[in-house]
């Protein structure tokens, strides 16, 4: 095919997780229902930590933006989904392919950061108890969090500009469900060299540098915890970091496997499909992680959840009357 600069009407083609149309009303439900599970669970544990003044603290904060960004990119990439298969189409234009491959860019990148903040937070509060509130001020947290949003709209930017350099075949088909930077570029029948260095230094530096941190923090936390005298002092210690790193875990593996995946086998489709895990099913699984193991999360959201029961029938009776 010759390629095509006419972008506006250029279109890509998602082939999504599976082509089999029996399959497409199984695949709507499921990703319906995880899409909902990970809006629900995501905004209880925002409302829950607005709600209880106990929970206003640097690892809460922190916490609630990963919860806002955990929904905002199950957004980007189900919904498309969802459209497309109500609508039976696999169709995305050229402008919405790239809004919707800048805005997974920006929270993915949002969720790396806030995922290395947060290992420094629990640095800082197991191996220097004493100075944790001076060190973690309200103005340093909305600083990180700030830093994190300026770096990851930055890279977005980046990202979709090299996109736009490029030139595309009259219709690109793309082994995703959603608009996902690497399949994206090597659809196009231009050169993609330096495509392909900036997203290998960008990955450098948005992956491997903000993993590099979050070990280097828990190598400092494990020693502190090894040197405590108590047991009791110990577990107290890890449990306020268990949450934290099974999520770290949880993102890092499949991100891992996914890529690890794509290499042995050579399969962009298979890779689609694993990609699920990262991009959906963690953010699903992030509320039950930390709900299940943080008791004063846990106690936050029972309260929030009784105190709109009560508000029901009293709601109930001043209508009924």
């Amino acid at each position: 095919m010759e390629p095509k600069n006419d972008t506006q009407s250029l279109e890509f083609f998602l082939l999504g997780v599976s082509e089999d149309p029996e399959l497409q009303p199984l695949l709507y439900g499921l990703f319906l229902s995880m899409y909902l599970l990970t809006v629900l669970g995501n905004l209880l544990i925002i409302l829950a930590t607005a709600s209880d003044r106990r929970l206003h603290t640097p690892m809460y904060f922190f916490l609630s933006n990963l919860s806002l960004v955990d929904v905002c990119i199950t957004s980007t990439t189900v919904s498309k989904m969802l459209l497309n298969i109500q609508m039976h189409s696999q169709a995305i234009s050229y402008a919405g392919c790239v809004t919707q491959m800048y805005f997974f860019l920006l929270f993915s990148g949002l969720d790396i950061f806030l995922l290395t903040v947060m290992a420094y937070d629990r640095f800082v509060a197991i191996c220097h108890p004493l100075h944790y509130t001076a060190i973690m001020s309200p103005r340093l947290c909305v600083g990180l969090v700030l830093g994190s949003w300026m770096v990851s709209v930055s890279h977005a930017i980046l990202q979709s500009l090299m996109l736009l350099r490029l030139s595309f075949c009259a219709h690109s088909e793309i082994p995703h469900f959603f608009c996902e930077l690497n399949q994206v570029v090597h659809s196009a029948c231009s050169d993609t060299f330096l495509n392909d260095l900036v997203i290998y230094l960008a990955a450098v530096f948005l992956a491997f540098v903000p993993f590099a941190c979050i070990l280097y923090s828990y190598s400092k936390i494990v020693s502190s915890v090894r040197a405590m005298s108590t047991a009791q002092e110990k577990y107290k210690a890890f449990s306020t970091c268990a949450s934290h790193l099974s999520v770290v875990s949880l993102f890092y593996c499949t991100i891992l496997g996914v890529y690890l995946s794509s290499t042995v086998a050579q399969d962009s489709h298979s890779t689609g499909t694993a990609s699920v895990m990262y991009s959906v099913v963690t953010p699903m699984l992030n509320p039950f992680i930390y709900s299940l193991r943080n008791k004063d999360l846990k106690r936050a959201l029972n309260k929030l959840l009784v105190a709109d029961s009560m508000k029901m029938p009293s709601v109930c009776r001043l209508n009924c009357g």
